[in-house]
């Protein structure tokens, strides 16, 4: 059972100047909304279907401060002058099943994006299914092994020693790694370069057969840099 799954959420918050009177001198009336998506391997902004509903804690100078929306985007659009942290409640299929993130509300551009990453804890079968349209949900691995060990794939490779090798390699080393996998990688290799962490992520259970063996022996390598 996949105990837990990760995904990035993009908030998309625009806003424009309306003629409306403020009430606060200096401060022009803003019209202002915010969208949620969830992306994709390649970043692509998909549907967050996952989620069931989302709801927004305004500030509670708001008539109404708590904004629950039921369907993709989930749109929340307001009207005022000022500028105010909020959260907002994002809950999924399961029970109990909220994440909750902090958005800054400003005006400084017309529009802006914010990412964050989200966790599905306990996920059931239908919200894996579609969770699995925005990327690999943990199960993969599990079906690459079954079909390897009866095809004698990796025959040889111990995939969990290869594994703790990369881990303990060096800066200089990890680069020509990262290289390699990048050269040499097939169209079912999964990879994720989370620049902002400054991590890479590779399913070593989805890379080429010769690629793995590329790897092992570039980990035994007795030239290689210490």
């Amino acid at each position: 059972m996949v105990a837990e799954i990760k995904r990035t959420v993009k908030l998309i918050t625009e806003q424009r100047n309306i003629d409306k009177p403020s009430e606060m001198e200096g401060f022009p009336m803003k019209s202002w909304n915010i969208e949620v998506y969830i992306l994709d391997e390649m970043g692509n902004e998909k549907p967050a279907n996952a989620f069931t509903k989302v709801t927004y804690n305004l500030h509670p100078s708001f008539a109404n401060p708590t904004q629950t929306f039921h369907e993709p985007p989930f749109r929340c659009e307001n009207e005022g002058w000022g500028e105010f942290d909020m959260t907002i409640d994002m809950y999924s299929t399961e029970k109990g099943g909220k994440n909750t993130l902090t958005h800054d509300l400003n005006f400084a551009k017309n529009r802006y994006e914010a990412k964050h990453t989200v966790s599905f804890k306990n996920p059931s079968a239908a919200l894996i299914n579609i969770l699995r349209e925005t990327g690999p949900v943990g199960d993969e691995n599990g079906k690459k092994i079954k079909k390897e060990s009866k095809s004698g794939g990796k025959k040889g490779i111990d995939m969990e020693k290869l594994a703790e090798a990369l881990v303990k390699l060096g800066e200089d080393d990890l680069l020509h790694v990262v290289q390699m996998i990048h050269d040499n990688k097939s169209e079912e290799t999964y990879t994720k370069n989370d620049i902002e962490q400054g991590e890479f992520h590779v399913d070593l259970y989805t890379l080429p057969d010769t690629l793995v063996k590329m790897l092992w022996d570039f980990v035994h390598s007795p030239n290689r840099a210490t």
